[in-house]
């Protein structure tokens, strides 16, 4: 199975700041997939960048891919946008459950524009750009995520 990690951040691509928000997600998706290869790369918000790393990692057949960054109010933040260009349907339960349960922590989590799609049989979802909102959002749709998965990809259709 393949796992893939995207972190969308002008600053970490500049050499700004360091990416840690990527590497939680990527730790978290080894931990609950041990046999699963998880690739990882970054981009700077730039729609184009993030849809050719969406297009190639889906056309690899990924079974999911979680962005990291790019889904709040910021001008530069279009990752949703981008998203949305190479999805197939939308899934919109994952992004209204991760809002949900964010919002018992963070009353921000409402505003983020994250959106979760298919592409294929591509499972892809945005987490927000920071450590704790992207570990938090993902630990909170992490049961929804095996089965999603399985029947994204021609498995049984109940759990």
């Amino acid at each position: 199975m393949l796992l893939c990690v995207l972190t969308v951040s002008d600053r970490c691509s500049q050499g700004l700041m360091t990416d840690t928000a990527g590497p939680a997600v990527a730790d978290l998706l080894r931990q609950h997939w041990p046999d699963a290869r998880v690739a990882k790369a970054l981009v700077p918000d730039k729609e184009d960048e993030i849809i050719a790393r969406l297009l190639e990692w889906s056309s690899m057949h990924a079974s999911l891919i979680l962005t990291v960054g790019g889904t709040g109010l910021s001008p530069r933040d279009r990752t949703p946008e981008a998203t949305i260009r190479v999805l197939d349907r939308l899934v919109p339960g994952i992004a209204e459950a991760m809002r949900s349960l964010g919002s018992e922590k963070n009353k921000f989590a409402w505003l983020s524009r994250g959106i979760a799609g298919l592409r294929g049989s591509t499972l892809i979802v945005n987490l927000p750009g920071s450590k704790r909102g992207a570990e938090e959002s993902l630990a909170s749709i992490l049961p929804l995520l095996n089965h999603a998965i399985e029947v994204a990809g021609g498995g049984q259709n109940h759990p």
